[in-house]
């Protein structure tokens, strides 16, 4: 090659005629480097990529390697020769694999449906994947690959395609972690994902420690419930919200105390609208009757409910907290609410208990029925 950069005919005859792997892949390496900048002219760049055309076949892995390698990042590379290499035994097609641009998703589609899991993975790798080819990769690849997708902060996952990982690799810790370890996740993927967790350690609890499956049972519920709270406050527009609402409820896991939760960090939306599910009344009337002055319409909603007269006295503090405060977006102000939230309750209930976490006061004022009942 010239000093310019220009391809000279010094190359081609060294490609044509040196029996060296070693050198032509040196050759390779000098044409191929030409293409990613301007030292080829438009007719230069046409020869380069007709010998591009032969070398993909090459008997030589290094020299189709060096090719591979040294063309992932080209701009406008011709498609035919991306696909090729990218169609080539893992050690060649991976760079192809995880930069080329040059790819189309049907082109790795093909690759996907035909080739080894080290393929998969290198496109599982790739800085954007587009949900299709998430989708591709969910439906056919391993427990590595699919691990891979999840680790991925650039890949677009649907929410079917979450729901087809968890149902094909909830088991598998791999694959879980870095899902639950992503920026965003749908909020109805994120309460699934809870609960698979919990269920698997409720079964450690009670296989590696003294304790009943029960007791085990309850400890998992309440964890389960301040995870989804901590996800929920985290904020979720009210379409997903319902969405939870309504798998929540699906899976008798829409509890009061997972209600009463939400109320006391302030999220008087999820309040309403699982009130409104739990009793079969529109959100729209539920908030009337929320804000009954007299406190009959939050009575009457909680006996339609079967809610404990002990939490729907909780549920009338959190509302009357929540009517009086706003949120200025400031760090802390949920944790400000909470803190009011249990400060007015202590102090509405006086010396009946104490205790300094929402926990300790769903505990003890849910037993509270039972107690004045006996």
């Amino acid at each position: 090659m010239t000093t310019n950069g220009s391809l000279s005919p010094a190359d081609v005859e060294r490609l044509l005629t040196d029996r060296s792997a070693a050198a032509r892949a040196e050759t390779v390496g000098k044409i191929a480097g030409g293409m990613s900048g301007s030292g080829f002219s438009s007719s230069e760049r046409r020869e380069a990529e007709a010998i591009f055309r032969l070398l993909v076949n090459d008997a030589e892995v290094l020299v189709r390697q060096t090719l591979a390698e040294t063309l992932k990042s080209v701009p406008d590379l011709p498609r035919d020769i991306a696909k090729t290499l990218a169609s080539d035994i893992a050690d060649v097609a991976t760079p192809m694999l995880s930069y080329s641009a040059s790819l189309t998703d049907e082109d790795l589609f093909e690759i996907i449906s035909q080739k080894s899991d080290m393929h998969q993975m290198a496109i599982a790798s790739r800085s954007t994947v587009s949900e299709a080819v998430s989708e591709k990769l969910a439906e056919t690849g391993s427990e590595d690959v699919v691990a891979t997708l999840m680790q991925n902060e650039g890949a677009a996952i649907s929410e079917d395609t979450y729901v087809r990982v968890l149902e094909q690799f909830g088991d598998s810790e791999k694959v879980k972690t870095p899902m639950a370890h992503r920026s965003a996740l749908p909020i109805t993927v994120t309460e699934r994902l809870v609960t698979m967790v919990s269920d698997r350690l409720r079964d450690h609890l009670v296989t590696h420690h003294e304790m009943s499956p029960g007791l085990a049972t309850d400890i998992i519920l309440e964890s389960r419930e301040k995870a989804m709270i901590g996800f929920i406050k985290d904020g979720a527009s009210h379409t997903e919200l319902v969405d939870l609402i309504e798998q929540l409820h699906a899976n008798d896991r829409l509890t009061p105390t997972i209600i009463l939760r939400a109320l006391c960090v302030g999220d008087v939306d999820f309040f309403e609208t699982a009130m409104a599910k739990y009793t079969n009344i529109p959100v729209s009337n539920v908030h009337i009757l929320v804000n009954d002055a007299a406190g009959n319409g939050l009575r009457q909603l909680c006996e339609k409910s079967n809610i404990p007269g002990g939490l729907q006295e909780i549920m009338r503090v959190g509302l009357d907290v929540a009517n009086e405060l706003d949120f200025d977006g400031t760090p802390g102000d949920r944790e400000r609410y909470r803190n009011r939230v249990i400060e007015r309750v202590l102090t509405h209930f006086q010396d009946e208990f104490d205790g300094d976490n929402v926990d300790y006061l769903i505990g003890k004022l849910g037993n509270n029925k039972q107690n004045r009942a006996a």
